[in-house]
């Protein structure tokens, strides 16, 4: 099993007591159901295809032995984590609890913190290749640019 599977076991197991503790899921009346579905749809919808997109790095028999910048990798730098990241934020507004948000901004730092790790490690492997694809590919939103 993945990280990824195991900390969205991890988050619906934490949402549960919310459901019992009124105290922080007052938002909910504030934010319609089917409007936190909707959200929950499109987080699952994104996260599902950049899980998959970004799997090119890991599903081949060999790791590429290049820097991988197309397909998704040409949009943002760390798709698997910010698959991960969007399917929190949908949960925790779905949820409209305040636990399950509290735990996104949690895992948000945690994956950001990994990230920024393993960039410093490619900058050391690879160099300016890995500088330049940095400078203009976004960490977790893409860059606009001009044409």
């Amino acid at each position: 099993m993945e990280w990824s599977s195991y900390s969205f076991f991890l988050s619906s197991s934490l949402n549960a007591p919310s459901f019992f503790l009124r105290q922080s899921t007052f938002l909910s009346e504030y934010l319609p159901l089917y409007i936190r579905l909707i959200i929950l749809g499109l987080t699952l919808v994104a996260g599902i295809y950049l899980f998959r997109s970004g799997h090119v790095v890991i599903r081949h028999e060999e790791r590429p032995s290049i820097l991988v910048t197309q397909g998704v990798f040409h949009y943002v730098r760390h798709p698997l984590y910010l698959a991960s990241i969007l399917t929190y934020f949908g949960v925790a507004i779905s949820t409209a609890s305040l636990f399950s948000l509290a735990l996104g901004v949690g895992i948000l730092f945690f994956y950001n913190y990994i990230a920024s790790y393993e960039e410093r490690l490619l900058e050391v492997k690879i160099g300016d290749e890995y500088r330049n694809y940095r400078r203009r590919t976004g960490k977790w939103i893409p860059k606009i640019r001009p044409n």
